[in-house]
């Protein structure tokens, strides 16, 4: 049950390959009853009575023996009407690049697919899961994440003990990878002054003092980062009353080494002072490389 006794529900889907299962794992670990591959029609039977006594999570997805992506979506929408219930829906997403190298790696056929290529059961899924995509409370792209990031991250939205903080998460990132899809806000300081062009600070990333100290230069960079400061601090009190459990802020740059960086670690640190619940997170710098910031 929730604090405002309410019957807990997480309903977790996404595609193949995912990560459902480590977020099914972790979730049951945070002590929740977790039940997966429940048929869609045993749903409503399972809550039925009174309450359950801990916070319950479904995982479903299109390996179900009954799964309709219309049917799920008409499911979702019951049970966000149905009173005495706090609904949530988990979607773990990834690109499909990604998914079809986890099969790969795996060497197994995928569910919607068993006689064709991996890439038409992948597609097939996604094309099938876009109307529950939009259906999503929370979203989260696993393309670059290891099962250890996932489990954080699923901490750090749904764990009990949270008692209804808002948890936030700053992240940076490159550009030339892409823009994070699972970010709720997001800030491009590639106008910055850029450090990559100081031969000394080349091989340095943003949490270096002379790196930060040099983007300071900048006049533009004290207004930019106050602004997004005051911006965070007017939005997440609306967030937390609105009942969002989880926020996340990105940073890019061109190649997430600098710039990006360092603005993401000062803003973690004024939000973590300000007493908020930060965790941060820098995309390029835990697979790091040798682009170009």
């Amino acid at each position: 049950m929730t604090q405002s006794g309410l019957a807990q529900l997480v309903l977790v889907t996404g595609p193949s390959g995912a990560g459902r299962s480590t977020a099914i794992n972790t979730l049951e670990d945070l002590g929740f009853e977790a039940i997966d591959n429940l048929p869609l029609r045993l749903v409503p039977r399972l809550l039925e009575g009174p309450g359950p006594d801990r916070p319950l999570a479904l995982g479903i997805d299109a390996r179900n023996r009954d799964f309709s992506a219309s049917g799920l979506v008409t499911l979702i929408d019951d049970l966000a009407g149905r009173q005495g219930l706090d609904l949530s829906v988990l979607y773990l997403d990834c690109r499909s690049d990604v998914l079809l190298r986890r099969y790969s790696e795996t060497r197994r056929r995928h569910p919607l697919a068993p006689a064709e290529s991996t890439e038409a059961g992948v597609a097939r899924e996604l094309d099938l899961l876009a109307k529950v995509r939009e259906r999503a409370d929370t979203l989260l792209d696993t393309s670059d994440m290891n099962v250890h990031e996932l489990r954080a991250e699923i901490e750090r939205g749904f764990a009990p003990d949270q008692g209804g903080r808002l948890a936030v998460t700053v992240c940076s990132f490159s550009y030339k990878r892409g823009l994070p899809r699972s970010n709720d806000m997001v800030f491009d300081c590639r106008f910055l002054k850029n450090p990559y062009w100081e031969p000394a600070l080349r091989p340095l990333d943003g949490r270096h003092p002379e790196v930060d100290a040099y983007i300071a230069t900048d006049p533009r960079r004290a207004p930019f980062f106050d602004r997004v400061l005051d911006l965070v601090r007017l939005l997440l009190p609306a967030y937390a009353e609105e009942g969002k459990s989880h926020l996340s802020i990105a940073f890019g740059c061109t190649g997430g080494q600098h710039r990006s960086v360092a603005l993401a670690q000062s803003l973690a640190k004024a939000l973590a002072e300000d007493g908020q619940q930060v965790s941060i997170r820098h995309r390029e710098l835990e697979g790091r490389t040798k682009d170009e910031t």
